[in-house]
């Protein structure tokens, strides 16, 4: 706090000897040495209540700037929401009217399928001739040509071969043959 050399202290407690006296010197050095230490716990008392409430400061701006940022976030958030809410109105509206629009078309399609259809059909002999069917799988099983045609040949790239599943046991009193009428 002060500057103060030991040598100027030597020169105080000589003055104060003199000015005081051997005798009551010890009791107004104590005295002094109270007064010094109240003052100092004093002053430490003010810079800690000074700190603190530096420290309170800082946390009310700390807090007040959290509110703030949270209130933007809530904002952006619920901004948002809208947003998307909005969206997905409109996408159902959209939806709505496209399936009206094709219930309407189909109502239109199947009303004008109701008419005969024999008179669209050509007769058989303007049909042409169909391509042959791709082989199945158990064709090309029970072929080798057909197997070095697709590749198969090779044990590496041949696949394992599907389980056949049982077919379904015919009901009592019935025969197959009923079953498909």
């Amino acid at each position: 706090m002060f500057d103060i050399s030991f040598t100027e202290l030597m020169v105080i407690g000589a003055v104060a000897l003199v000015v005081l006296g051997p005798e009551r010197l010890p009791k107004v050095a104590r005295t002094v040495g109270h007064l010094v230490g109240r003052l100092q716990r004093y002053v430490s008392d003010v810079k800690r209540d000074i700190n603190r409430e530096m420290e309170l400061d800082e946390l009310r701006q700390l807090r007040a700037q959290m509110n703030e940022a949270a209130r933007d976030v809530e904002s952006s958030v619920r901004e948002h929401t809208d947003a998307v809410r909005d969206g997905v109105s409109d996408v159902a509206k959209t939806v709505s009217g496209t399936a009206a629009e094709g219930a309407q078309a189909v109502a239109g399609v199947a009303a004008s399928q109701a008419a005969p259809v024999a008179d669209t059909v050509p007769p058989a002999a303007d049909v042409p001739a169909a391509e042959p069917a791709p082989p199945t799988p158990e064709a090309i099983a029970a072929s080798p040509a057909a197997q070095a045609d697709a590749g198969l040949d090779d044990p590496v790239l041949r696949p394992e071969p599907e389980p056949v599943a049982a077919a379904p046991a015919p009901s009592s009193g019935t025969s197959p043959s009923s079953q498909k009428a």
